[in-house]
């Protein structure tokens, strides 16, 4: 059976974000990454063991396995964009286009970002590229899987979970851990991802 691997990210020193909180940061992901693989190998195990048998734990299983594979990877978008250092939108990039259009420039689209960001929860902020649309779309998802829009490729993604800004700000500074977070985007991987759906 296939096992998931834990990534390492070339992350650069960041600007409000200390190495300490990635590095708390990075754990919490190496644990979404090994239950998906216990998860995985339980459900096999019981189903090959007794399917009728153990028809409710696995059950249980699976709804557990979307939340701990949705970590998995959402942390895994959240990495890579932070991979490379800063990086500034490019005004010409077919992404800025999108977002001017939905949001009337990428200065308000950043308000919107942050507003959604500040919502009371926790979860995440996502934005989407709509392909059949031909728009974006952000969504408060909370925890890691609920309120996901179903289908759409993920453009940008920001934890919005505690622990990603716990040991540099506290709940009631998370506004400035998304300043720091977006003053640390690289750009150029949120426009790629945007690029690469069609």
């Amino acid at each position: 059976m296939h096992s998931y691997e834990t990534r390492t990210f070339d992350l650069p020193e960041l600007a409000g974000i200390s190495s300490k909180q990635i590095e708390v940061h990075c754990g919490l992901y190496a644990g979404y990454v090994k239950h998906v693989n216990v998860l995985r190998e339980k459900i096999h195990e019981l189903e090959n063991e007794d399917k009728e048998k153990h028809a409710y734990t696995i059950a249980e299983l699976r709804r557990r396995f979307s939340f701990e594979f949705n970590g998995m990877r959402m942390h895994e978008y959240y990495f890579e964009q932070l991979e490379g250092g800063a990086q500034e939108n490019n005004t010409d990039s077919a992404l800025a286009q999108a977002v001017t259009e939905k949001y009337g420039s990428f200065e308000k689209f950043i308000e919107h970002i942050k507003a959604v960001a500040t919502l009371r929860g926790i979860g995440w902020v996502v934005l989407y590229k709509d392909p059949e649309g031909g728009t974006v779309h952000s969504a408060w998802v909370s925890d890691h899987e609920l309120g996901t829009l179903a289908g759409l490729p993920v453009i940008l993604a920001i934890d919005m979970w505690e622990h990603a800004f716990m040991v540099d700000y506290t709940p009631a500074e998370k506004g400035t851990y998304v300043d720091a977070f977006l003053k640390n985007l690289n750009w150029r991987v949120v426009e790629k991802r945007f690029e690469a759906v069609k």
